[in-house]
């Protein structure tokens, strides 16, 4: 009988340590498989109570600043211009100018084809990797559907890093996951990792978009998170924000245990990034307490965590300047994004 040959996968140091060196489709299927299923009820239960917290007017002052810093403001649209990044690279180093003391938010993200517009509107602190404390996420891949050969994939990646991107979202190939085919998905991550090498020899940081409103089950977005995190990516990601549902707290939850998980694993510490539908401060904090009673209060940096937000800032400064004046501003107090 002739036996065939198991499919190698491309090495990727976690895995590796994960795997062993045995890095084969083979071997990845049989470890996420073997995951524990989700207990789907006991997660959305966890994740009611942890949304029914209330926390005091001191604490949400603190809450609403933490919030702004880690935001990834976000223009994601067909109509995008110049113009438009540039405004949103302003509110997003000067969120209320009428109150300098507005933390500044963790990211712009933006098309790849707009990175340049973002890194002139920064300027030169940018630039030199200093100075503004605001780095610029790029999504790639052809987002949001990932629906490309892995050539323009990779060459997506490389532009949007070449034009000064510290961050690419990349999106996992849905179809090929749902097809079973997790081999193929980890192999195009770990190329998509090293397409965010830079000149210098450092990398982008890489953010793996699920998509986990098109995964159908928890046991599928644990099984992505799990692959997303062996093939070496940073962060883990809810939403492209185009598809819905996007970003749920249970989801969010559940995605928070893996990254918990693996740091007991491992020692490693992976981000999370819920994106797309969280628009009010009430719905953030959530959040906040999610993680902070999951993953740790570690977390709650913009290394470890963000939201992947549009409209969520103009909320926020609305409640935060309702806690410093004691009433609410008009609505011509934020800019329409």
């Amino acid at each position: 009988m002739t036996l065939v040959n198991p499919v190698v996968l491309a090495p990727a140091a976690r895995a590796i340590q994960m795997l062993g060196g045995d890095l084969t489709e083979t071997s990845l299927r049989l470890h996420l498989e073997g995951l524990s299923g989700v207990d789907a009820v006991g997660l959305e239960e966890r994740a009611a109570a942890l949304g029914t917290r209330s926390i005091k007017t001191a604490s949400k002052a603190w809450a609403l600043d933490k919030i702004i810093e880690l935001i990834d403001l976000t223009t994601l649209e067909g109509a995008d211009t110049p113009g438009k990044v540039r405004s949103l690279v302003a509110k997003a180093m000067t969120p209320d100018p009428g109150d300098m003391t507005t933390p500044r938010v963790a990211a712009v993200c933006v098309y790849g084809d707009m990175v340049p517009y973002a890194v002139d509107a920064l300027g030169a602190a940018h630039s030199r990797g200093t100075g503004n404390g605001i780095n610029i996420a790029a999504v790639a891949t052809a987002f949001p559907s990932g629906r490309a050969s892995l050539r323009v994939k990779l060459a997506d990646t490389a532009d949007a890093v070449a034009a000064g991107a510290d961050e690419i979202d990349m999106v996992i190939d849905r179809g090929a996951f749902l097809s079973g085919r997790y081999g193929q998905v980890f192999d195009d991550i770990v190329a998509v990792k090293e397409a965010c090498r830079r000149e210098n020899g450092t990398y982008a940081h890489l953010k793996v978009i699920l998509e986990t409103g098109e995964l159908n089950t928890y046991d599928n977005v644990r099984r992505a998170s799990w692959l997303a995190i062996l093939a070496g990516g940073d962060f883990i990601k809810t939403s492209t924000g185009k598809v819905a549902p996007a970003a749920t707290l249970p989801v969010t939850l559940l995605m928070l245990q893996v990254v918990r998980d693996w740091h007991h694993l491992t020692g490693e510490r992976i981000g999370v990034k819920p994106a797309g539908g969280i628009r009010t401060s009430k719905d953030a904090i959530k959040y906040l307490v999610t993680v902070a009673e999951t993953a740790g209060e570690e977390w709650l940096t913009p290394s470890l965590f963000r939201f992947g937000a549009s409209s969520l800032l103009n909320d926020v400064l609305l409640q935060r300047q309702k806690i410093r004046t004691g009433h609410y501003s008009g609505p011509d107090y934020v800019t329409v994004d």
